[in-house]
């Protein structure tokens, strides 16, 4: 059954109807070719979710009933702020589909020494408006709670003072010999934190091609940031920000159906 998300506003509860806008009306009705009668899954994109029937296809809305509300929990408790230096844009795509179908909840684009694409103004770059389209596609397709978040562009210091409000943070390193992301995520101190709350926010910064420069290790370091070594063999940076994610949920969220 196929996912679409809509507003809060657009699902009324008390008389059980919900209304679908915008650019997913054109591909409910002259994509996949939709009809009145037809059941679809709606989320609101705060983790909850109805199985619906249509009940009218117009040029601007899809009106739809609501037969079900639906008790699952899609999102882990654990959640992923995943702060990525900007790699060229094909890669870029890559990461934001496979981040979104991992779990993480937010990607951060962070400018480093040794990023190649600079982007500067979010509100002026269309690269964005594409982007933000294919973490929504990954989204409905992977039957995600919610719509991860996409944030940026921050300077590398900038990054790193975001990075605070996280519960904890860790940045693979490929130089990095004495701790693994393993030990870290199976340390007392993460297990004790995630104890303690309900909500653990975890903050990951991958590097962009070529990595982090040395002094901006040394700086993330500084600055209570764990450096972790995925293991002997070096990853692109878009393998690590995958690998990085789902060992994390893996270990501490839920993947692997824990």
């Amino acid at each position: 059954m196929d996912r679409f998300f809509i507003n809060v506003s657009d699902i009324d509860l008390n008389s059980m109807t919900a209304v679908i806008k915008g650019e997913d009306v054109k591909h409910i009705s002259k994509v996949l070719r939709y009809e009145k009668g037809d059941k679809i899954e709606v989320s609101d994109g705060n983790n909850n979710e109805y199985i619906c029937e249509i009940e009218k296809i117009e040029k601007e809305f899809v009106q739809l009933k609501v037969l079900k509300v639906v008790d699952i929990k899609r999102e882990s408790n654990t959640r992923i702020r995943l702060y990525q230096g900007l790699p060229k844009n094909t890669k870029m795509e890559i990461i934001l589909q496979k981040l979104t179908e991992c779990g993480v909840d937010e990607i951060v684009l962070v400018n480093t020494k040794r990023t190649v694409v600079k982007l500067d103004d979010k509100k002026n770059d269309k690269k964005f408006d594409r982007w933000e389209r294919i973490i929504y596609e990954a989204a409905k397709q992977s039957k995600r709670g919610i719509i991860p978040k996409l944030r940026g562009v921050l300077s590398f210091k900038e990054a790193i003072e975001d990075m605070k409000k996280n519960d904890f943070n860790f940045s693979p390193y490929e130089s990095e010999k004495s701790t693994g992301i393993i030990d870290v995520l199976r340390s007392d101190e993460i297990k004790s934190s995630i104890e303690n709350k309900e909500i653990f926010t975890i903050g990951i910064f991958i590097g962009p091609e070529g990595g982090f420069a040395d002094e901006e290790n040394e700086y993330i370091k500084n600055n209570g940031i764990e450096s972790v070594s995925m293991g002997p063999r070096i990853f692109r940076t878009e393998t690590a920000s995958i690998v990085a994610t789902s060992l994390t949920l893996y270990e501490l969220g839920d993947i692997g159906g824990r």
